[in-house]
């Protein structure tokens, strides 16, 4: 059966953001489930039959409290894996988030806010107390968040950031997607060989002439460095995507191989980058 992890807590403690960082980990996540129909989707979502190793409910807000702990202790019936995380959260930072929002507490207590969170906070206490984590945001931006939950519910193999390598050719315009961009005009041109104009930086003679050339070699020196640098700083900095583009004049030969030799580089930084030749067969 699947992995069932709930989210529950206090309005405005970050069930939404947990959420996202749960589904950039590879989980399935439901947010916003009214919890009087979790356990039907339950016995969808992490029955043998489901095709998800890892499932994620982020229940709506319970003005009552009452239906949120039936809903964990039905689920804890349903499903043999079953973990629930409670989001808490100080009151003077959820006054802060709130005013800063501008959105109304979903509290149906007709009096401030102040009031309505603490309001809440009372309801909520027994789903806190029969939580497996109680997780406080108070202190935790989004990054810290994110770092948090990948910490706590993220695996080995799950990839931090989703990484493209792209190579184009400058006549064809620039990708617009690209993060980083890399001019590799500078390099020797195969194209002004007879024999290698007609291939391209998929191939062998083609690869080995571009490579061959001592300012090919310190240009991906220093860019090894650079993306030595760079891709730890992005990944604690939580980016879930970054496109590196390199780029030659027609994008068939120098931007080609050396588009290769970075994703190896890559690779051997233990990413797993999808490799792009935007303009090859042009």
């Amino acid at each position: 059966m699947s992995d069932l992890l709930v989210i529950t807590g206090l309005s405005g403690a970050g069930r939404s953001e947990v959420a996202k960082d749960l589904e950039d980990l590879g989980w399935f996540v439901i947010d916003r489930l009214p919890p009087d129909i979790a356990t039907k989707v339950a016995d969808l979502a992490v029955g043998p039959a489901a095709p998800w190793e890892r499932v994620g409910f982020a229940l709506r807000a319970d003005v009552n409290g009452g239906e949120t702990l039936q809903t964990v202790s039905e689920l804890r019936e349903i499903a043999e894996r079953l973990r629930v995380v409670f989001l808490d959260c100080s009151t003077e930072t959820l006054v802060r988030r709130y005013e800063s929002s501008r959105r109304p507490h979903p509290s149906p207590v007709d009096a401030g806010l102040v009031e309505a969170i603490e309001a809440e906070r009372a309801l909520m206490e027994p789903v806190r107390i029969a939580a497996d984590l109680v997780l406080d945001t108070s202190d935790l931006n989004v990054h810290e968040l994110r770092d948090r939950v990948a910490r706590l519910y993220g695996e080995s193999d799950d990839r931090p950031m989703r990484t493209t390598v792209t190579s184009f050719g400058y006549k064809h315009g620039l990708p617009r997607d690209a993060d980083l961009v890399l001019d590799c005009r500078f390099l020797p041109n195969p194209h002004w060989i007879p024999e290698l104009r007609p291939l391209t930086g998929l191939d062998g003679p083609v690869r080995e002439h571009v490579l061959s050339h001592e300012v090919t070699q310190e240009f991906l020196d220093q860019t090894g460095d650079l993306l030595g640098m760079l891709m730890p700083a992005y990944v604690a900095e939580g980016k879930s995507y970054l496109s590196i583009a390199l780029g030659c004049t027609g994008g068939r030969h120098r931007s080609v191989a050396v588009a290769e030799t970075v994703a190896e580089m890559l690779r051997g930084r233990e990413f797993d980058p999808v490799v792009v030749h935007r303009d090859v067969g042009r």
